[in-house]
């Protein structure tokens, strides 16, 4: 039986593969083939990437980028394709389920809408339940850093208090958009945003996400 995960990763590697390994994307300084590395070692170094959060690790963590991202882009696309050993910790399904369903689904969309053709993709109300499930558990940690209050929405009035605070900014959109928004990607999500507008202004450029 497909997980989100797995059709979201299937889906990544298509896209990968179908831009080529220059292609834009919308993590800053990254191409295509930069992505695709920071993929593959996320799943098969877990002790370089770790570099991401322990500062003693980070000068480990770039030598082991370096060294995947020389590799051929064929070859990155297809140890996305099939996945992690069975010694890293993404092997077990659930974990698999719970870590990379929002990880991939991002990073698919980091390539498609940095693409000047990018149209909106539709999606499931499951998975638009799952992912929204998913941000809520981690909204708060996604957006500590958010100067002032924020509270994302969707459509049918759900919502989920991101960062405490006064003024407050309301971000309504889908649950896909607000995945976006909270991750970073403030630019690229089709959301409404209310609030004043030094704090509209202020949210946007502030560095949400992990």
């Amino acid at each position: 039986m497909s997980t989100h995960a797995q059709r979201e990763r299937l889906l990544l590697a298509d896209l990968l593969e179908q831009s080529g390994p220059e292609a834009p994307t919308l993590c800053e300084g990254w191409r295509t083939r930069d992505l695709a590395a920071h993929v593959v070692l996320r799943e098969r170094r877990s002790d370089a990437a770790a570099g991401r959060l322990i500062p003693q690790l980070a000068a480990r963590l770039e030598r082991v980028r370096e060294e995947y991202t020389a590799k051929p882009y064929e070859e990155l696309i297809q140890l996305i394709r099939t996945g992690p050993p069975r010694s890293s910790p993404f092997s077990i399904k659930q974990l698999d389920e719970v870590s990379n369903t929002v990880e991939f689904y991002v990073h698919a969309e980091d390539v498609r809408r940095a693409a000047p053709d990018w149209t909106p993709r539709a999606v499931d109300p499951v998975f638009a339940d799952a992912l929204w499930s998913r941000l809520e558990k981690a909204a708060r940690l996604l957006c500590r850093r958010s100067p002032v209050g924020l509270v994302l929405r969707r459509p049918d009035g759900q919502t989920a208090v991101a960062r405490k605070g006064s003024p407050v900014v309301t971000v309504t959109g889908e649950p896909t958009e607000l995945t976006l928004f909270a991750f970073g990607r403030q630019r690229a999500a089709t959301v409404d945003v209310a609030g004043d507008e030094d704090a509209v202004a202020k949210v946007y450029a502030a560095k949400l996400g992990f």
